[in-house]
Parts: C-alpha cells; sequence; structure tokens
C-alpha cells in the first residue's frame, strides 16, 4: 500500500518507519525543512533505539521517503496518516488541536480518490466527529473514510512496541476503512486476530486517554506507598514485588520514582481531566493521580534540602540523568528540569549529565548549569550526586564506586531510582539515600 504520514514526531516517524520495513510504500510528511532534509540523508531528529537502522534500511530499499509536499504525495495515497503533535494547552490543560484541524483541512480541500483518513495523534473523544463534519462539507466526501487508530508505543521501546504490538484498535464507522486497516496490519498480528480490536471512533479515542490515565494512576500509586514505607520502616521495592505477583495487578509500573513525565501522560491525564468536566462527570482517580505526581516532584527537593539540613547555598550537586526516563531524549515533563530549576534557585551549583538527552537539555534548560561529558565528570568536588533517571550506565555493574568516591567532596548519593543495593553503596563509605526504604549509612 502506498502510505502517507503527516507528521514525523516519536509516533509518526516510528510508525512510518515500521510500515515500511513490514513491505508498504510510506512518505513521511512534515513542515519543518532541517528536519526532513536531514531524514533523506538518514539524520534521525530523534533517539530511539533501532529506528536509524530501519531508517536506512527501507531508504535504500525505496520503501521509505521524506516530504514537504503534502498536496503532491497524498494523490495516490491508500492510507493517509494524521500524527501531528497535540500538545497541552496554555490554561486549562486542554490539548491543543490546532495542527490537527489545519491538516485536516488541507486534506479535504485536496484528495482525489477514495482514500482513508486514519488518525494516529492522540486526540479528545469527539475529535473524529469534528473532523468528520469538515470532510462531509466538501464535495469529495464520499472519497473520504475516517477512523481513529490511536499509538501504543513506549519511548525507548517503540520500533518493539510497533512490530509486537499487544493490540492494534482501530475506531470507525466505515466497513471498508476496518477492512484496509486490518490488511495494513496483517503482518504484525500473525494470525492473532483478536489483537485487531474493531470499535467506533469515539472509543477507541477513550480507549488511548483511559490506558494512559490508568498507568499515571498506577505510578502516582506506588509513590505514594513509597512515602507510607518511608514512614513505617517497610520496604518498598519487596511490596511491589509481592504486589506484582497478583495477576490482577502486575509488576509494570509499580517501580518507584520521580514521578511520571514525557510526551503522554502529563499531557494526557490532563485533556482528559479536562474532557470529564466539559461533560459534567469528572475523574476523581485521575485528578489525584495528577495532583499526586506534582507533589511527587516537588518531593524530590525537599528530600535533597532536608539532607543539607535547609541550606543548599553554594553545594555542588551532580544530577545524572535529565530525560524522563532512559531510553530516550525526551525532556518533556521530565523531573530533573523542575528539580535543577529549584536546586539553583537556592543556591545550589548544578553538575548535569545524561547519555542521550545533552542537546535537547541546552535547549530546555536554562540557568549556571555546568554540562558535563560523563558522570564522573558530574561527580568532580559534589557535595551529592542524585540519580533522576535510569539509565543502564548508571547501574551498579557499570558504576565505579571508589572512583566516585574519590572525586567527590562529600560521600552522598540520592538515588530516586532505586537503582543500588543500599548495603552495597554504604559498604563503599557512601550516604546513600533512596526511596520508600531507610537510609544507608557507612559502617564505622
Amino acid at each position: 500500500m502506498k502510505i502517507v504520514m503527516v507528521g514525523t514526531g516519536y509516533v509518526g516517524l516510528v510508525s512510518g518507519v515500521c510500515f515500511s520495513e513490514i513491505g508498504n510504500n510510506v512518505v513521511c510528511i512534515d513542515k519543518d525543512t532541517d528536519i526532513i532534509t536531514g531524514l533523506n540523508k538518514g539524520i534521525i531528529p530523534i533517539f530511539e533505539p533501532g529506528l536509524e537502522t530501519l531508517v536506512h534500511k527501507n531508504i535504500k530499499e525505496k520503501k521509505l521517503s521524506f516530504s514537504q509536499n503534502l498536496i503532491n504525495e497524498i494523490k495516490d495515497a491508500d492510507i493517509i496518516f494524521i500524527a501531528v503533535g497535540t500538545p497541552r494547552g496554555k490554561e486549562s490543560g486542554e490539548a491543543d488541536l490546532s495542527s490537527v484541524f489545519t491538516v485536516a483541512e488541507e486534506l479535504s480541500k485536496n484528495i482525489a480518490k477514495d482514500t482513508i483518513i486514519a488518525m494516529k495523534s492522540t486526540v479528545p473523544v469527539g475529535t473524529m466527529g469534528i473532523l468528520e463534519k469538515i470532510f462531509k462539507s466538501k464535495p469529495n466526501s464520499k472519497m473520504i473514510k475516517t477512523a481513529s487508530v490511536p499509538e501504543f508505543l513506549k519511548e525507548g521501546f517503540a520500533v518493539n512496541d510497533f512490530m509486537s504490538p499487544s493490540r492494534i484498535i482501530v475506531g470507525s464507522n466505515y466497513t471498508e476503512a476496518h477492512s484496509k486497516l486490518y490488511e495494513l496490519h496483517k503482518p504484525l498480528i500473525r494470525n492473532n486476530k483478536e489483537l485487531f480490536f474493531k470499535t467506533d471512533p469515539q472509543t477507541a479515542e477513550l480507549i488511548k486517554y483511559s490506558s494512559n490515565a490508568f498507568l499515571a494512576v498506577k505510578i502516582s500509586f506506588i509513590n505514594e506507598i513509597a512515602n507510607l514505607c518511608e514512614k513505617v520502616d517497610a520496604n518498598v521495592e519487596e511490596v511491589a514485588d509481592g504486589m506484582g505477583l497478583d495477576k490482577r495487578i502486575g509488576r509494570w509500573g509499580l517501580s518507584v520514582g520521580p514521578g511520571y513525565g514525557g510526551s503522554c501522560f502529563p499531557k494526557d491525564t490532563l485533556a482528559l481531566i479536562h474532557t470529564a468536566v466539559q461533560n459534567e462527570s469528572p475523574v476523581r482517580i485521575v485528578e489525584a493521580a495528577v495532583a499526586a505526581n506534582d507533589s511527587r516532584k516537588a518531593s524530590l527537593f525537599s528530600k535533597i534540602n532536608e539532607e543539607f539540613n535547609g541550606d543548599l547555598r553554594n553545594k555542588k550537586i551532580g544530577i545524572l540523568g535529565l530525560t524522563f526516563k532512559a531510553g530516550t531524549d525526551d525532556l518533556r515533563d521530565s523531573p530533573s528540569v523542575d528539580l535543577i530549576a529549584r536546586l539553583i534557585q537556592y543556591g545550589s551549583h548544578v553538575r548535569a549529565y545524561d547519555p542521550e538527552g545533552m542537546d535537547e537539555a541546552r535547549k530546555k534548560i536554562s540557568g549556571p548549569i555546568i554540562w558535563c561529558e560523563n558522570l564522573y565528570q558530574a561527580s568532580e568536588g559534589a557535595d551529592a550526586i542524585v540519580i533522576m533517571t535510569e539509565w543502564e550506565e548508571f547501574n551498579s555493574k557499570n558504576l565505579d564506586f571508589t572512583k566516585l568516591k574519590e572525586l567527590m567532596k562529600k560521600k552522598v548519593i540520592i538515588d530516586f531510582r532505586n537503582m543500588f543495593e543500599p548495603a552495597h553503596v554504604s559498604s563503599f563509605g557512601f550516604d546513600y539515600i533512596s526511596l520508600g526504604r531507610k537510609k544507608s549509612v557507612p559502617n564505622d
């Protein structure tokens, strides 16, 4: 099939590349000249494991190309996916759909053959209904069949998630759209027809938001349990393991941390809350999860401040990890961003390092920060190092604690990802603070 993917962000680029990998001819569209020029040279604008290899392979096989010319490329398209950004609105948390509507208007004026227009962007319930009205107002409306096809890709695992999907949700009021989208996804389904879930557009839209909101609730829940563990001397890791053994609960999302961030959970939970309020059907549990996550980010600073008895002036703090999680260069709503701003505000000197997020960090984080080339440079002369992202590079198997001890001024490790065993760290002479576990101090 000829596929046109409008938008080359995480969702659009990964989806377009993977559709070419399973045998389709794909053109990815973006209005940004630099991005398209770079992609046609095989230069990837995002960090996503495995993606660059597939881009080079499919460009070489002439199954994948990149263009700014939307009107020309849609002439012979079988399916057009809209995968533009739907960022959080500045005021109410409502999703900003301006890019979606701009693309829809352009498509509505230029479709000249039977075409399926499928929504990959995460959009509030009822958006496809609005697009239907746009398309039906044009003379070519009978040529257009619409569908909502939400994505379920985790940054850092997006290629694998696409190629081995947990489910494929297709919401449409058109039999033809369901049939054609089934054929498109057939190589991914591999005879497991139960993975292909047919429904209507509004249900598909709500499945996406509900899934992200539920996972956000799970993350906020375990972080609050970690707070309780610290009060009652329980171990949150063992609590999570014990809970995770229940198949009704599962272990995913029960890893304690600094709070969720990224491109999905923060904006999608707020957008769902906004939709619920508009429809006078509040989602109190999701509201509580958002409040808990905001509180979680604020509590990180309090933990560090408490360790220094409320005086962070002129303290050198090494921040290890800037992205919202490992496996990506994405800093959107990353807890590190908030923490660094607060530390600087209170007079700390910040030294920062991330294996993949340094370029993005320089764009998004301002202030007197020393950008470091590795974790050891970030630790030089530090009064404390703070682990914010669970990169493998920071794992105890890869970290030289003896070297770290020699470099640091004070021997304090504050681990907001619980990456280490407390006894192991304290055996090197460090004060070790983690989440939901007892503080570990050196045995003198």
